[in-house]
């Protein structure tokens, strides 16, 4: 006879999360009841919330000890090693949703969302879109792929594993619409300031932007007027302050850009529009 499935620990606990609420904060988590309620909530046994929150005091992302992160609305797998979406990249997909071309409501859009990572900006900008798209994805690193794989199997994604373009299949050169960038953009001498979650149990090569932040985007520059279609766009996100060379950069290709500033989010977009 089968047994029934363990109850999260939400439903099993008689004690109050006051100890579990002191641990976390005592670690530092900044929002100690917020989390305890999540990993109640997650937890299936006694020994399982004792796990992950041993992992969490250690410093692990709350988001890999869940197993999951929050974003743009979907509930998006991420697993040790692999980058954890921020909320502010959700303008990013306000942006490139924005971007898709009229004619997508008519033909499917064409999206790529290169530097995947979990695949969480090209489901989120799938999604916005109502599920009109034929969704590529790539990323350099194997955990990365495996990630995004999984959570971008029931919305048809293809994801491949390479060097940015590389990566993909060569039918998609001049077809894209909406071409998506999340590139690290932390210049390398700041790492050290990052919090010590990302320094510690992220990619580096997923925050490393090189000497002045903008290495990965000059190489997404200089190839994606080729791959855009008439009217496509690329969107990246950067910092307030390296928008202007970014511009520059993305201008250089012979792409029309925009700069976006969120309202809600402390977050910057460039959208690089190839001329029609």
């Amino acid at each position: 006879m089968s047994q029934p499935a363990p109850q999260p620990m939400s439903q099993q606990m008689s004690e109050p999360m006051t100890e579990l609420v002191a641990r976390l904060r005592a670690a530092g988590c900044v929002f100690a009841e917020d989390e305890a309620r999540l990993l109640y909530g997650t937890a299936r046994t006694a020994a399982e919330l004792a796990a992950m929150t041993g992992r969490r005091v250690a410093g692990h992302p709350l988001e890999h000890v869940l197993g999951w992160a929050e974003f743009a609305g979907l509930r998006v797998e991420v697993g040790p090693g692999v980058f954890v979406p921020r909320r502010r990249t959700e303008f990013l997909v306000e942006r490139a949703a924005a971007a898709a071309p009229a004619a997508s409501r008519r033909e499917p859009a064409v999206v790529v969302d290169l530097c995947c990572g979990s695949g969480a900006v090209g489901a989120a900008v799938l999604a916005a879109l109502g599920g009109r798209g034929e969704l590529y994805a790539a990323d350099l690193d194997p955990a990365a792929v495996r990630c995004a794989r999984r959570n971008l199997a029931g919305a048809g994604g293809l994801v491949y594993e390479g060097d940015l373009f590389a990566a993909l299949p060569g039918e998609l050169r001049g077809r894209v619409d909406v071409l998506t960038a999340n590139v690290p953009y932390v210049p390398s001498d700041e790492l050290a300031l990052l919090p010590s979650e990302a320094r510690d149990f992220e990619p580096r090569a997923a925050l490393d932007g090189g000497p002045d932040g903008l290495a990965l985007l000059r190489r997404v520059a200089a190839e994606a007027p080729d791959w855009l279609a008439p009217g496509g766009s690329l969107l990246t996100e950067t910092s307030a302050h390296q928008s202007g060379a970014a511009a520059r950069l993305l201008e250089a290709a012979l792409l029309t850009v925009e700069i976006s500033h969120s309202p809600d989010f402390p977050a910057t977009t460039l959208t690089a529009t190839r001329p029609g």
